[in-house]
């Protein structure tokens, strides 16, 4: 549909798992090599017809965004926080919980970001270092909930006019519920991991994230 996504292939041949996030459809895919300030030429390419057996799959799996395995620390905390649930509101709720209350936001690598391209984020890293930025947060929360097989979007876009991450999960009997994170018995609630954990249950901070005019997404990972 003449939408692009664009994906920074490390120089060491390393692969990188890219998600058919528009669902069935032809994909145009080219590989671009910079030649000089922001000029690429296409050396090399192809289409690829998909065809995914549900819509879901984009959004259960690792991919470049938010990269994991079997054996990653986000995986191994995430199976102890769904331990005992009853349902996927519990894993969510405690997932999110734990995530606003033992990640910090980083200040410096936000302001040393501020002008870069091309940033990629580590969950397992920011789950170690115990702060992060946006970015990371998202990560961080659709890597550990994808693991326990609950379809989640990590969407970029904008909030108050700046660059923000944030999440968006499918919640059975309601379908994708953008950007949502707890039903507290009368609305759900803005599943935004970095402003929870900076407003520490601010009344400002949860009635910005909890009003959908205040965010514009723009992709979807």
């Amino acid at each position: 549909d003449g939408v692009k996504r664009n994906y920074d292939l490390p120089g060491d041949g390393t692969p990188i798992s890219v998600p058919f996030t528009m669902g069935d459809g032809t994909y145009d895919v080219q590989v671009m090599q910079n030649t000089e300030g922001d000029r690429y030429v296409s050396i090399n390419g192809t289409t690829v017809d998909a065809v995914l057996a549900s819509e879901f799959e984009p959004f259960l799996r690792p991919n470049v965004f938010c990269d994991y395995d079997a054996d990653s620390a986000g995986v191994t905390k995430a199976s102890e926080l769904a331990a005992g649930a009853r349902n996927e509101g519990d894993v969510l709720r405690s997932i999110y919980t734990w995530i606003a209350e033992n990640i910090s936001y980083d200040t410096e690598k936000a302001e040393r970001l501020a002008d870069a391209t091309g940033y990629v984020p580590d969950p397992d890293a920011t789950l170690a270092e115990g702060k992060g930025i946006c970015f990371d947060y998202a990560a961080v929360m659709t890597s550990m909930l994808r693991s326990q097989d609950i379809p989640t979007k990590l969407v970029i876009g904008y909030t108050g006019g700046a660059y923000h991450a944030w999440v968006s999960v499918y919640v059975t009997g309601q379908g994708w519920v953008d950007n949502i994170i707890y039903f507290d018995g009368v609305n759900w609630r803005y599943m935004d991991p970095t402003f929870a954990s900076s407003g520490k249950g601010n009344a400002a901070i949860t009635s910005y994230i909890t009003n959908p005019a205040n965010y514009q997404a723009k992709f979807t990972y």
